[in-house]
C-alpha cells in the first residue's frame, strides 16, 4: 500500500504539534503548514521538505499556497486538517469582546480560522476526492459558550467554522470525502490563560486535556474506524461541555 498523506495547518506547537507526531508515528506523510520556518525542535522525518510556510491571514499568500502545496502531492491527499488558529489579546492580555475589537483584528481571525479552510478544502478536492480523503476542522468549544478568556472574534470564527464542517461534509461526501470537526476544551500547551486552573477545578475529570489526546481523535476522523462518520463535531473536553 501506497504512503498516506496529511496535510495540516498550524503545525509548531500544541495540538499541530502532536498531531504531526502521531500520524508520523502511523507511518504517514505529514506536509505541515504555518507562518513560521520549520521547526527545529519537531524534527519529524522529512519534516523540513515537507513545510510550506504561508501566512494564512493573507488570502493571497493562501490561494497561491494551494499550487505549490499540488506540486508535492502525487494527484493524492488522504488528509486535511485545518488546526491553525489565532486568539488575539488586548495590550496588557484581556480578552476583546464585541465592544472592543477593532474590525482588521476580526478580518484576521476570520482569515485565518475560517476562510483558510475553504481556500485549502476547496482548492484540494480533487486530491482529497482520489483518495476519498477525510478533513478535520479544528473548533473549539468557545464555538458554543462565551469563554473567560477567548475572544469574541476566536469564538464567533470557530462556531462559523463548525457550521461550515456541516456545510462541507453536505458538499463533499457526493465526492467520497467525509468532513467532521473537534471542539477541544482546555488543553495543556505553552498558551494557557492565567487563571485556567480554575476553570479545571470545575471539569467533571478535573485535570487539563494533553495535546496528544486531542491528536489521537484527529487520527481516529481521518482513520478507517471512522468511515461512515461525517457532518460531525466531537467534544474533546473532559465533558465541559456538559
Amino acid at each position: 500500500m501506497s504512503q498516506k498523506t496529511l496535510l495540516l495547518t498550524g503545525a509548531s506547537r500544541g495540538i499541530g504539534h502532536a498531531t504531526v507526531r502521531h500520524f508520523n508515528a502511523e507511518g504517514w506523510r505529514v506536509i505541515t503548514c504555518s507562518r513560521h520556518p520549520f521547526p527545529q525542535e519537531c524534527p519529524w522525518g522529512g519534516g523540513e521538505e515537507n513545510h510550506v510556510q504561508l501566512d494564512l491571514s493573507d488570502p493571497s499568500d493562501t490561494i497561491n499556497a494551494v499550487g505549490v502545496i499540488q506540486e508535492r502531492l502525487n494527484g493524492r491527499l488522504d488528509a486535511l486538517v485545518n488546526n491553525a488558529g489565532i486568539s488575539p489579546k488586548g495590550p496588557n492580555g484581556e480578552r476583546l469582546n464585541t465592544l472592543d475589537t477593532d474590525l482588521m483584528t476580526w478580518g484576521k481571525v476570520f482569515h485565518v480560522n475560517f476562510f483558510a479552510s475553504v481556500v485549502l478544502a476547496r482548492g484540494l478536492k480533487d486530491e482529497l476526492a482520489a483518495a476519498k480523503g477525510s478533513v478535520v476542522n479544528v473548533t473549539s468549544i468557545a464555538g458554543s459558550r462565551v469563554h473567560p478568556f477567548a475572544g469574541a472574534a476566536y469564538a464567533t470564527s470557530k462556531a462559523a467554522l463548525a457550521a461550515l464542517t456541516r456545510e462541507m461534509a453536505h458538499d463533499f461526501g457526493p465526492l467520497g470525502v467525509r468532513v467532521n470537526a473537534i471542539a477541544p476544551g482546555e488543553v495543556e500547551t505553552a498558551i494557557l490563560s492565567p487563571g485556567t486552573e480554575q476553570i479545571v477545578e470545575k471539569l467533571p475529570m478535573q485535570r487539563l486535556g494533553q495535546p496528544e489526546e486531542v491528536a489521537a481523535a484527529i487520527y481516529f476522523l481521518c482513520s478507517g474506524g471512522s468511515s461512515y462518520i461525517s457532518g460531525a463535531e466531537i467534544e474533546v473536553n473532559g465533558a465541559q461541555h456538559v
